[in-house]
Formats: C-alpha cells, structure tokens, sequence
C-alpha cells in the first residue's frame, strides 16, 4: 500500500516542512516546534468549545475535532497541527466498554486481566477498525483542506501528525482497566501467562497500526506512537514482550513513507530499544537531556523534546535560558523537533506558549 497521490506528503505540499525535513535528519531553516496536547485544555477556545460536550463525543463529531486540531496552529504558529483524539478512540470504535472520566482518564467496564478475558478481547476483529473510522477519516480530511492554506514558514504547507497508543499502554490500561500509578497487574499478566499477554499484545499493537493507517492514508504527514506507560518496564520486559509489538504497530506508518516518532515517558533507560524499533525520530522526556539521549541511541534517529512542562509557569528569563538550552542539546541529534518532555498542562498561559514558539524559532535559526 502507497500514500494516495493527493496526500499531502505524496503531493509535495510538506514534504519539505520544517517538520518532516527534520524528523528525516535534514537542515530545516529554524528548529521546528509543536507541542504535545497542544490541542486542548489550555486553550480558552477549547474549553469554551466543549461546553457540554464528552471527551470521546468530540473526537468523534468531525468537526468539532478538525477545529480543536487547528486552534493551536491559529493561536501559536507551531510547524505542525496533532490530530485531536485519545489512545482509546480505537478501541470504542471496536466497540469495547470504555469513557473518559474527567479527574481520572479512561475508565473500561472490566478488567481484562485473565486468559478468559483476553480471548473474549481478542475475539474483537481489529481489521473492523477500518469500516467503524469514518468519523476519523473525515475529521482528518477536514483538518488538511485548512492546512493546505496555511505555510509553516518555510514555504510548505503545515503538516498534521496522526498518533497511537502503543501497544503496551493500551494493553496496560486493558488489564488494569483504568489507570495505574505501578502498572502492576499489566506487569502481572505479563509474567504469570506469558501467552495471554503475548495474545493481547498482538492484538493492540494491531489496533494501533490500524489506527495509524486510517489517519496516515487520509492525510498525516508523520505518525506518532505514544508509550505513557513504558517506564514502568526494566530493560529486559521491553525487548522481551514489548518492543516487537511496538515495531509492527509504527512500521504500518513508517511503511506508507511517512516519518515516524516513539515517545515514553519515564523511558530514558529505554531510548535504545524505543529507536530500534525502527522510527525516525525519538521523543525524549524532561529527564534525559537531549546531548545524553543522542549518546545513548548512537546519532541514529533525530530528537523530539524536551523542555521540562515546569518551565512554562517560570519567569520569562529562565524559561528562554532553559529552552534555548534544549535547542542547544539539539544540535547533537541528526534532526531536532522542539517539543515539551511531556504534554502542555491545562493550567499553561496560552501567550506564554505563542511566545515560547517565536523565541525557539529565533534561536534555532542561529
């Protein structure tokens, strides 16, 4: 399977995107910018948009997620729009029992943390995912019409980032059935029934590629596989029940020939393993600083990051001292994309974010 002619990518119109020329290890004209959960909470337009509306409803009305996609490009100037969803969308549209609570995150109507539990799961055909994504396709189709017109600055159209859940954080949030501090019955599973855990690992890492497919085909630039809960695995847990899975779920992207990116949290240990998966980029988290993280995965694949999200609520001094630190650290890495070590917090001073943009636009240019 190929990007259709009229994609974005394939069409020539981001190809050449500060975004992707630096997710691919070129020399863009600045450092590219975009932010994770830049779409949402800390948006006055957002919050005011979802007035009575559910988290899951509104990724799933077209519209309204094409507008909460395209508000942080409007507001910020950022080098890419990220696609608006959540890491279970996937799995509601297969139909498993699931809501988003607001104070706790995804809740599921059970625990899925036996053997008997995960076949009933896995019985669920994730090939239906493509039938069921309508709302998806539509919404990202209405995303790249506004795109289109815009220019990232460099000449080329602004780029939309689809994103998955990686397998192992869906799967996690399956076992425990809402979310964990320890991950410890995921952990569990994993050892006491290495073949139940092995069964549901492929089917996440099937739903997630799917997931990355149907929004990669409809027309994101780059794909993005999102590991919240990885750190919570040692080295070996990772390369034995982890890391293969992870590889089939983003190399559906990395397939299409669209660039891709791994993300964890809490994964500096894990930094190797998370680029052998075969991406193009690794996002890195506050923790590790960017130089060390390029250590660590041999110069190999560009970086993502990594402003510690603490910085936002600083002094405009030591903010720009420390981003202009990360933009530095950067220069060491094949490709650089400025990002946060994690998501915007809902309580983050919009302007603050506008100009954060400029400044590391500035100071990547030098």
């Amino acid at each position: 399977m190929k990007l259709p002619d009229a994609h974005p990518l394939a069409a020539g119109r981001t190809d050449r995107s500060r975004l992707v020329t630096a997710l691919r290890g070129g020399a863009a004209d600045t450092v590219p910018v975009w932010f994770m959960r830049q779409a949402g909470r800390s948006l006055p337009e957002y919050r005011e948009l979802r007035v009575g509306t559910r988290m899951l409803d509104a990724c799933l009305e077209p519209e309204l997620a094409a507008e909460i996609t395209l508000q942080p490009v409007r507001r910020h100037g950022v080098d890419a729009a990220v696609f608006f969803s959540d890491i279970v969308v996937p799995l509601k549209l297969l139909g498993v029992d699931v809501e988003i609570q607001p104070g706790r995150g995804p809740v599921f109507g059970r625990r899925h943390d036996t053997a008997e539990a995960v076949a009933e799961l896995t019985a669920i055909d994730p090939d239906g995912l493509e039938a069921a994504s309508g709302p998806i396709v539509e919404a990202v189709q209405r995303t790249i019409a506004e795109l289109d017109r815009t220019d990232d600055g460099s000449g080329a159209a602004t780029p939309l980032i689809g994103f998955a859940g990686a397998p192992f954080t869906l799967a996690a949030y399956l076992v425990e059935g809402g979310p964990s501090k320890d991950h410890l019955a995921a952990r569990t599973l994993m050892h006491a029934d290495p073949g139940a855990w092995r069964a549901l690992m492929d089917w996440t890492s099937a739903v997630s590629g799917n997931f990355l497919r149907t929004q990669v085909l409809a027309g994101a630039s780059a794909a993005q596989l999102f590991d919240s809960w990885a750190g919570s695995l040692g080295l070996a847990d990772y390369g034995d029940f982890v890391q293969d899975a992870s590889a089939r779920a983003i190399g559906v992207a990395r397939d299409l020939g669209v660039p891709t990116i791994h993300f964890g949290v809490g994964t500096g240990e894990l930094l190797p393993q998370m680029a052998a998966v075969g991406v193009d980029a690794v996002g890195v988290d506050w923790r590790t600083p960017l130089d060390e993280a390029a250590r660590r995965t041999e110069g190999k694949v560009a970086l993502q990051g990594n402003l510690d999200p603490a910085y936002l609520a600083a002094p405009r001094a030591v903010l720009e001292a420390a981003a202009a630190d990360v933009v530095r650290r950067g220069r060491t890495a094949p490709g650089h994309v400025f990002n946060l070590g994690h998501g915007v917090p809902p309580s983050a001073d919009p302007g603050v974010l506008t100009d954060l943009v400029a400044f590391v636009h500035e100071a990547g240019a030098r």
